[in-house]
């Protein structure tokens, strides 16, 4: 038995944020708290199961709100960690630091010249029919495909970065990652609920 077998028990009972994360992938730790909560005589699928039928409908309310809770917690850690981000963002665009400012598009520029040199070496060999060095790059291929592997991720990683940073310069907040989506997503349906 899994934990996600418990989500629509929990949720006919009434606390729909707990049942829907029991089937998501934070089920273990909604799981835990519901169990520790009603008082489950251990921390399983199968022994929470069992002590749903009987469980008080208070201490159903209450594992709710302890989960509503840690959420709530997690949302405030990310609402700061955004918030430091955007500074950091925002100094970063107002510097008037050349380095700070052309480093990531040197950097793309560079990737690009590399690229374009490692082609043109490996067309000449072709076209000489030199065979040692085709041979060799030939050999380097895992070194080559990691070394530009990481290379290219890095790059996309600044792609996204400025695409973040044009955004935050336009609209003047960072824009919202998955963790940011799921978080405002709980907290609208926990709002919606209380009101």
């Amino acid at each position: 038995m899994e934990w996600g077998d418990l989500a629509r028990q929990v949720i006919s009972l009434g606390a729909p944020m707990l049942g829907t994360a029991l089937g998501g992938p934070l089920g273990g730790i909604a799981g835990e708290i519901l169990a520790k909560t009603i008082g489950a005589a251990s921390s399983t699928p199968a022994s929470v199961q069992a002590a749903l039928p009987a469980v008080d409908p208070n201490k159903l309310a209450e594992a709710e709100a302890q989960w509503a809770e840690m959420i709530r917690a997690e949302a405030e850690t990310q609402r700061a960690a955004i918030t430091e981000t955007q500074a950091t963002i925002r100094a970063e665009l107002a510097s008037e630091d050349a380095l700070q400012r052309w480093w990531r598009p040197a950097y793309a520029l560079e990737l690009t010249v590399e690229c374009g040199a490692l082609w043109a070496v490996l067309m000449h060999e072709f076209w000489t029919g030199d065979i040692q060095t085709i041979n060799a790059l030939v050999n380097a291929t895992a070194l080559l495909a990691t070394y530009w592997g990481f290379r290219f991720g890095v790059l996309g990683v600044y792609i996204s970065g400025r695409t973040r940073e044009k955004v935050s310069a336009v609209t003047g907040q960072d824009a919202p990652g998955m963790i940011e989506k799921l978080v405002k997503t709980v907290l609208a349906k926990e709002g919606v609920k209380k009101k």
